[in-house]
């Protein structure tokens, strides 16, 4: 007899995933720094409804921070060096848990005579602490971003200052 699995392995959400590549891209910039929905769905090619609803989401937890008017859209609630991946996952997808009895409200018919609860449970606190030591500096460390995206920025940066300087010459005007 041939047992076939399918390559399964724990995954987090796509949008989890692009949640981490935004705040990569804004992570790479000087801190402060404000970026809109366009920009950002421009420079990491991801569809612009998509962005909107990570970076409303991310704001909502606290992980990022809105600012409003013509310079407004958002940034980092805090430093690289102080924002866990975990708080990226669990912004995204609630609680992080290996098993649906690992996290706590279970709605298993087996929680409390299940054998392997309890192992079950120390895999997903090793998982846990894992994570929790990964930061969002660490993602931006070893990372390069195509070209492309890199002149993409700089020809949004080039099109800031044209902006900028055409309301100041109708200002003085």
């Amino acid at each position: 007899m041939v047992i076939s699995f399918k390559e399964q392995m724990i995954r987090i959400t796509k949008l989890t995933d692009y949640a981490i590549v935004l705040l990569t891209y804004v992570a790479r910039q000087p801190q402060g720094e404000c970026h809109n929905s366009r920009d950002l769905a421009l420079a990491t090619h991801l569809p612009l409804p998509m962005v909107s609803k990570i970076l409303k989401a991310l704001a909502r937890e606290g992980l990022l921070v809105s600012h409003r008017g013509v310079k407004g859209g958002y940034a980092l609630s805090r430093s690289p060096q102080e924002t866990a991946i975990t708080e990226v996952i669990f912004a995204m997808e609630g609680p992080i848990s290996i098993t649906e009895c690992a996290a706590g409200d279970s709605k298993c018919d087996m929680e409390f005579q299940c054998p392997i609860r309890p192992n079950w449970q120390k895999i997903n606190d090793v998982v846990m602490r894992s994570l929790e030591g990964i930061m969002l500096s660490d993602m931006i460390a070893s990372i390069e971003w195509p070209a492309e995206v890199e002149a993409q920025q700089s020809s949004n940066e080039t099109e800031e200052l044209e902006v900028e300087e055409e309301q100041e010459q109708y200002a003085n005007a």
